[in-house]
């Protein structure tokens, strides 16, 4: 029997998580190339030979996901795999139908396949959408555990954008590993806050040995999931957090739905900013589709470092990258903090150069604010030069950065900066620390 052809649609995460899981030592598949898209600079990569494995010693190409027909005629493939996430049902369909109008078929591939299971307990955290409030839920989870003495250790999903052979197992105790791992902003969002709490947290490429040297040190594991994809591992516990600004997402994007539909606990977070309506219709989808998981209702309190280096001046608001692009929201924390604090916001869009002047063009709904991105050098510079005109040409007092990170640490500022940091806050009982009595 001939090998099956097969193409994997990714985004540098789930794909070659689903590869070195599922597929890698299939001899009845050959895997042709991945696609890359979301993320920039990916594309025109290789998966290396020594993580590939010994039946690929070429590596495996990473494609522009722009040449999808091209690569199924290029190279006669039987099957395409659809592997990332944070995108609409819709958007899924549509792909399928680009793939089956060329020829192949079209798969997603599910927990079954793709979870591994740990020896010790092992939590998981996701959200139905980036930015929903999942990673101070994580935070939250760790230090109620921590006071419990147990040792926690949390692995991240995957943002390689670097070596991947190089980014295979990374582990972070401080925040000097982090420059030694060349990070981007959108990894030191997510792994900063985890350090300055003193815990562990680890990524990389290969979760399989990530696995292994993490429950090594650890009572529990904790899966700090992201881009509301569901769990690498076998989870003990499933804790979904869902997000009331955005009523109706949890049913209607990939695989955000599936992780709703498998929690075992739901944060319904953001509930002082949410209409009432909105959160009602995020309950009754909840009652509808998963009516026997516990559901926590919670807040996300901002707090700003020196309220009175802000209060009534005109400021630059930076939020979190993800959440402002391919989470689809127009404003953060910041925004909220900014308003409290009778700020005047100064939207940056039309000083905006190079990389950031194309997040405004590609995700048009962000404004008001300015996304913290920071995949490369360039857009960090890039950021950098952007605060710099906008400060020049309205003559801002000062800067409220609302990422997870401490952006004053990467980048110089012509006015002082002021950090917002946000933890979760949960309304009366059931709670976290009730779920998580057992362990």
């Amino acid at each position: 029997m001939s090998e099956k052809r097969v193409l994997i649609l990714g985004a540098a995460g789930r794909d070659f998580h689903n590869y070195l899981v599922a597929l890698r030592d299939r001899p009845e598949c050959r895997v042709v190339a991945f696609t890359a898209t979301q993320i920039p600079d990916i594309a025109g990569r290789k998966m290396p030979a020594s993580m590939a494995g010994s039946r690929y010693p070429e590596g495996i190409p990473i494609e522009p996901e722009e040449k999808l027909e091209e690569l199924i005629r290029q190279h006669k493939v039987d099957e395409v795999i659809f592997a990332y996430s944070d995108v609409p049902h819709e958007y899924v369909m549509h792909m399928a139908s680009r793939v089956m109008a060329a020829g192949p078929s079209f798969k997603l591939m599910g927990p079954d396949e793709t979870m591994i299971k740990a020896k010790v307990p092992l939590i998981s955290i996701c959200a139905v959408r980036t930015g929903c409030g999942k990673s101070q839920t994580s935070r939250r989870v760790v230090r109620i555990l921590r006071d419990k003495k147990r040792r926690v250790v949390a692995i991240r999903h995957p943002m390689p954008y670097g070596d991947l052979a190089e980014q295979a197992v990374q582990r972070f105790a401080t925040i000097a590993d982090m420059a030694k791992h060349k990070c981007t902003i959108e990894e030191c969002e997510e792994y900063e806050p985890h350090v300055e709490a003193g815990a562990v947290i680890y990524s990389g490429v290969d979760y399989a040995r990530i696995l292994e040297q993490a429950q090594a040190e650890a009572d529990v594991v904790l899966w700090d999931g992201g881009n509301n994809d569901f769990s690498f591992y076998k989870p003990d516990l499933e804790i979904a957090v869902v997000d009331p600004l955005r009523a109706g997402h949890e049913l209607s994007y990939h695989p955000g739905e599936t992780v709703l539909r498998r929690a075992h606990v739901i944060v319904v977070n953001k509930m002082a900013q949410a209409k009432p309506a909105d959160v009602e219709k995020i309950l009754a989808n909840i009652a509808k589709v998963n009516p026997k998981a516990t559901v926590i209702k919670a807040n996300s309190p901002v707090t700003v470092a020196d309220p009175s280096a802000l209060k009534g001046k005109k400021v630059i608001v930076v939020e979190d990258g993800p959440t402002l692009t391919h989470g689809g929201m127009d404003i953060g924390a910041g925004w909220v903090a900014a308003q409290d604090l009778g700020c005047t916001v100064v939207s940056p869009r039309k000083y905006a150069v190079a990389s950031i002047k194309y997040t405004y063009e590609k995700y048009n709904q962000t404004e008001k604010v300015l996304p913290a991105m920071g995949y490369s050098q360039q857009q960090l510079d890039d950021l950098a030069a952007t605060i710099e005109a906008t400060v020049k040409a309205e003559k801002v007092d000062a800067i409220l950065s609302a990422t997870p990170i401490d952006l004053a640490r990467l980048i110089k500022a012509p006015v002082p900066m002021v950090r917002a940091t946000y933890e979760l806050d949960e309304i009366g009982s059931p709670n976290l620390a009730e779920v998580l009595a057992k362990y």
